[in-house]
């Protein structure tokens, strides 16, 4: 970024500034997002019950749509399973429907067994023509006290982080792709997971360093033959000699020593992957920094309807910004 290149002189660069050009659309939607009719759904409510089992085995009570719509309830306005479990009864209540409340035990037990839908039918249609996709991956904390007993006590905990991994349309801001693993996985291992969940085609493929390495290279390139990568390769990178044709990397790389950084970030437009980590940022400030589930495959559920609610609430309204001119100040 700039700021790493004028470290010296940061505090005479100035802030790049922004104004919402679709405010009142924009805050219609925001209010929107509090709306229970946004989250209880008619779809939800006349699918209520499960459809009777043909096979051996308990007949399930609750719909996965019905476990889905209280565990997303929870997710959003920030409930724990037992307080998620009252506040649907109240609402189903002063409906005037006479539908059971998931239990907080039903909720937790069927977290861990319930499997999102391929996509959801709320979230707006991805672009005609090849995606230009956006990677990257953040923290979760787990459960439990982790660093405090270390910082506090000293005492070594066993508890880590989880990594969650998006794959974001840069065009629409929509969530297209997901995954959570251990702390320890890299970032490139789980490209090739993400694209198997796109079905469009990859105009351009945009990554940070982590991604950097032929793996991620030659699974973009089985997934769209066509697709363009832009990923930043280490300072220390240099271009094959015995490549020929020179493959992309090696063009990033000439690239980059003839003109710096900074000149090939402009001309591939590797500015636009900080989209995906607005939307990291979106998904900490609205869901949470922290899994409230404490097995994995209920916390798999937990970041999937997660995502489906980050994508519902884009739906609304997104804000439509544009920057404003510098102000150039005057001297005294």
């Amino acid at each position: 970024m700039p700021h790493k290149h004028n470290a010296a002189r940061r505090h005479h660069v100035g802030k790049m500034k922004f104004k919402v050009t679709n405010w009142a659309e924009y805050d219609a939607g925001l209010r929107q997002r509090g709306s229970l009719t946004l989250w209880v759904t008619s779809e939800a409510v006349d699918g209520w019950a499960a459809p009777r089992r043909k096979t051996r085995g308990g007949q399930p009570r609750y719909s996965d749509l019905a476990i889905e719509t209280t565990l997303t309830l929870g997710l959003v306005f920030g409930l724990r399973l037992r307080q998620s479990e009252g506040f649907l009864s109240s609402v189903l209540a002063l409906m005037g429907l006479d539908l059971p409340a998931p239990d907080h035990t039903t909720l937790s037990r069927r977290a861990g067994t319930w499997s999102p839908s391929a996509r959801r039918s709320n979230c707006q249609p991805l672009p005609d023509g090849p995606l230009h996709v956006l990677v990257d991956s953040t923290g979760l904390k787990i459960y439990g006290a982790g660093q405090w007993l270390e910082e506090k006590h000293g005492a070594k905990s066993h508890r880590g982080w989880r990594k969650l991994h998006l794959a974001l349309d840069a065009d629409s801001g929509e969530v297209i792709a997901h995954s959570l693993t251990d702390q320890d996985t890299s970032d490139g291992s789980q490209v090739e997971p993400l694209l198997g969940q796109i079905e469009d085609d990859i105009g351009q493929f945009t990554g940070d360093g982590a991604y950097d390495g032929d793996p991620t290279y030659n699974a973009v390139l089985r997934h769209s033959v066509q697709a363009k990568i832009v990923i930043p390769p280490r300072s220390t990178a240099v271009a094959r000699q015995d490549a020929e044709p020179p493959n992309q990397r090696d063009c990033h790389v000439a690239s980059i020593q003839a003109g710096g950084r900074l000149k090939w970030q402009a001309t591939t437009g590797y500015g636009k992957r900080a989209l995906v980590e607005t939307a990291m940022g979106r998904y900490k400030g609205i869901i949470g920094r922290r899994l409230r589930a404490r097995s994995f495959p209920a916390q798999q559920t937990e970041v999937a309807l997660g995502v489906a609610a980050l994508n519902r609430m884009l739906v609304c309204a997104r804000p439509r910004s544009v920057r404003c001119k510098a102000m150039t100040a005057t001297s005294k």
